[in-house]
Formats: structure tokens, sequence, C-alpha cells
């Protein structure tokens, strides 16, 4: 399958850079809306909590402690919620494509990571130069957001094929996952640090496994503090059995797919 997919790269690259162009092609302001979308979002929720959340904040000393915090959160959860939205329809966008052109259907799915993480990094890469210029860059612990990013991709990844598959047959699916995500944001600790939660709600958070992975990548950026990763080791298992998963339904269902587009 994967030897497939590198001979189809070009294709890949190709749609990555069309979807890309496309999405911006007739704007004004261009690619500035993949960084006005997500700072929307971010000056919103620092405006709103930053006045609460600032002093519950454990150890936060300096005075852009909440908005390192908020953007940690945010831009992560972002990337998180691109990949499982867009990978969750999909299959339903390129229906036309797949019925009328051969070519490997997994492509599908990688296009929408690299898309994602070609939006994640335009906005991430100007959080760094924030956190530079302010004096808040955390040093050789940065690093470590490179396998925590991996991990939060494989697990979005994962997640996305198996409801991209589902939504196929069943397209309830789509709408309640749409749904779910709302709730699952808010039982996130993105704009919250947990110690504000009662602690029967925070003792919950040990069924949601993007809190762990989330709050390390906060830990890295607010703390310069290096994950404790036995931590993490629930939400890998969990991201590489979602990824088998995945892969298995879509290979043993991917001929009834294009029945059903």
């Amino acid at each position: 399958m994967f030897k497939a997919v590198l001979q189809y790269r070009g294709f890949v690259l190709g749609s990555v850079q069309r979807e890309f162009q496309s999405k911006y092609r007739n704007s004004m302001f261009g690619a500035a809306w993949a960084i006005i979308n997500p700072l929307a979002m971010i000056v919103v929720y620092t405006v709103i909590f930053s006045q609460v959340m600032q002093s519950r904040l454990p150890g936060a000393d300096t005075p852009f402690a909440y908005s390192i915090y908020l953007c940690g959160g945010v831009l992560s959860w972002g990337l998180f919620a691109e990949i499982t939205g867009r990978a969750q329809t999909v299959f339903l966008e390129h229906a036309g494509l797949i019925k009328k052109v051969s070519f490997p259907r997994i492509c599908l799915p990688i296009i929408v990571v690299a898309n994602a993480l070609l939006n994640f990094s335009i906005i991430f890469g100007l959080f760094t130069v924030f956190l530079v210029a302010s004096g808040n860059f955390p040093g050789w612990v940065f690093a470590a957001l490179v396998p925590l990013l991996l991990l939060l991709t494989l697990f979005a990844i994962g997640l996305g094929i198996v409801i991209g598959v589902l939504n196929v047959f069943f397209r309830d699916v789509g709408q309640f996952f749409g749904i779910f995500l709302q709730f699952w944001f808010w039982f996130t600790p993105v704009v919250y640090p947990p110690t504000i939660l009662p602690p029967a709600v925070r003792d919950l958070l040990i069924f949601n496994p993007l809190a762990p992975l989330i709050g390390a990548i906060q830990e890295v950026l607010l703390h310069q503090a290096w994950p404790q990763w036995q931590n993490l080791l629930p939400v890998t298992i969990l991201a590489l059995l979602l990824c088998a998963f995945g892969l298995r339904l879509f290979r043993r269902r991917a001929g009834e797919m294009v029945d059903e587009l």
C-alpha cells in the first residue's frame, strides 16, 4: 500500500498544492486567512479568559503566560480538528475522482494530513517567532514538540480514517462527530488549566486521550518542561490501534465504498 503511495507522490504533492492555492485564489488576503482565523480565535479567548485564567495557571510568572498556554492548546487542537474534520468527508468530497480515476485511495487521507500540517506550520511558525521575540522560547526542550505533534497527527488521522469510512455508509456519523467534537473541545484543557476543575471532573480526564497530549505540548511551551513520556503511553497505544483498525477497515471496505458514493 505504502509503496503505491510513493509511486503516486507527484499526485499527492500536486493535490496539496492545488488545494492550498484554490482555497485562497480569489481571496484578497490570500494565505493570510490561514493565520487570521486561528489568531481571531486566540484573541477572543484571551480577552474573555485572560484575567481569570492567568492567576490560575500553576507556575505562571510571565506576562504572556496565559497567551502561550492558550496558543499551545488552540493551535494543537486546531491541527487535530482539521485532520479529523476533513478526513470524515474526504471520500465523499472526492467521490467523482474515486469512481473515474484509478489511484491508491489511501492517498486522500495523506493529502488531508499534508494540507493540515502545511496550514499548521504557517501559524505555528509565527507563534515561534513570537516566543523568540518575547524571550519565552523554551530552548532545547522545544524539540520535544516533534514527537508530540507526530503523535497528535497519528491519533487524528487514525480516528479520521475510521470515521471517514463509516461516514460513507452511515452519513449520520459525520453529523454526530461534528457535534461530539464541540463537547470534546470543552472537555479538553485547551483554554483552561485542569487545576480549576472539581476533583470529580478532573478524574474523568483520564478518559480523554487528548488531555495528556495537549497538556504535554502546553507544558513544553509554558514551563519549558520535558514531557512525562510514560503518561503518553495510553494515547500512543490508542493512536496505533486506531491507525491499524482504520487501515484494515479501509482495505476491507474500499470496493464497497465505490458503490456507496
